[in-house]
C-alpha cells in the first residue's frame, strides 16, 4: 500500500491518500475543502481510481471535500454510522473493510473524542484521526465525547497492536508527522506508562479549551459532505 501524507496549514490537518500500486485503486482519508483542487490534481496526476473518501469523524475544525471528490471521481463517502449522516454513501461500522486492489483498509470504531470516531488500519499502520495524536489525544468535551470511552478505545484497541505499528494522526501542531504505538505507550503524557483511567479522565475534564474557531461552520458543513 502506498501512503501519501498531505497537510493543510490553516487547520493543521493531515489528509492521507492510500492506494494499491498495481490497480491504482485509492482512498482518501480526512480531506479538506480548501484543498480540493490540490487533491483533485493529485488523483489525476497519479492516474488513481478514487474509490473511497473516508472520514475519521465529523470534524469540528474544518469542512471536508468528500462531496466534491464524489462529484469529481465517483468516490463513495464513508462516515461512522453514529453520525447519522444523510449525505454519506457508507455508514461505517466497526470491522468494515474497504478493498483497494490487493490491499484492505479495516475500520476500528474508536469513540471518545466523538461518538463516531473511526481509526483506519492497514498492514503496519493506523490512521487515527483525532482519537490518538502524537503525544496527545483528541478532546472529549463536545459531540458526545467521553473520556472514559476514549481511554478504552486507545488502551484496549490501539495499544494492543504491535509496538512498531505506525501511527498517522489527523492533526499535529508541533511539526511531527507520525509516531508508533510503542512510542505512544511509552511517552504519551496523557496515556503512556499505563496511566490509570481515573488520572486520564481528570486530565481531560480539566483541559478547559475554547471551542474550535470553525465549529459553527464545520459540523453542519460536514453533515452535508462539504456541499453547500
Amino acid at each position: 500500500m502506498q501512503i501519501r501524507q498531505l497537510f493543510d496549514a490553516d487547520t493543521s490537518t493531515y489528509t492521507y491518500f492510500l492506494y494499491d500500486e498495481k490497480s491504482k485503486e485509492a482512498a482518501i482519508i480526512d480531506s479538506v475543502k480548501e484543498q480540493f483542487e490540490r487533491d483533485k490534481a493529485y488523483v489525476e496526476q497519479l492516474g488513481l481510481n478514487l474509490k473511497y473518501a473516508l472520514e475519521t469523524h465529523v470534524h469540528a475544525d474544518h469542512v471536508t471535500a468528500s462531496g466534491l471528490l464524489r462529484q469529481a471521481f465517483g468516490a463513495q463517502v464513508g462516515v461512522h454510522e453514529s453520525s447519522r449522516s444523510a449525505c454519506a454513501d457508507i455508514l461505517v461500522q466497526d470491522g468494515d473493510k474497504f478493498v483497494l486492489g490487493d490491499q484492505v483498509i479495516e475500520a476500528i470504531h474508536t469513540p471518545g473524542h466523538t461518538d463516531g470516531d473511526v481509526t483506519y488500519k492497514i498492514e503496519g499502520a493506523l490512521f487515527t484521526g483525532d482519537a490518538l495524536l502524537i503525544r496527545g489525544c483528541g478532546r472529549t468535551d463536545f459531540q458526545a465525547g467521553n473520556p472514559e470511552q476514549l481511554y478504552d478505545s486507545i488502551t484496549k484497541k490501539l495499544f494492543t497492536l504491535a509496538d512498531d505499528t505506525t501511527v498517522y494522526p489527523g492533526h499535529d501542531y508541533a511539526g511531527f508527522t507520525c509516531s508508533t504505538i510503542g512510542e505512544e505507550k511509552a511517552f504519551n503524557p496523557r496515556l503512556g506508562n499505563n496511566k490509570p483511567k481515573d488520572d486520564f479522565v481528570a486530565i481531560m475534564n480539566g483541559l478547559d479549551l475554547p471551542n474550535p474557531r470553525r465549529i459553527d461552520v464545520a459540523i453542519p458543513g460536514n453533515m452535508k459532505c462539504g456541499l453547500a
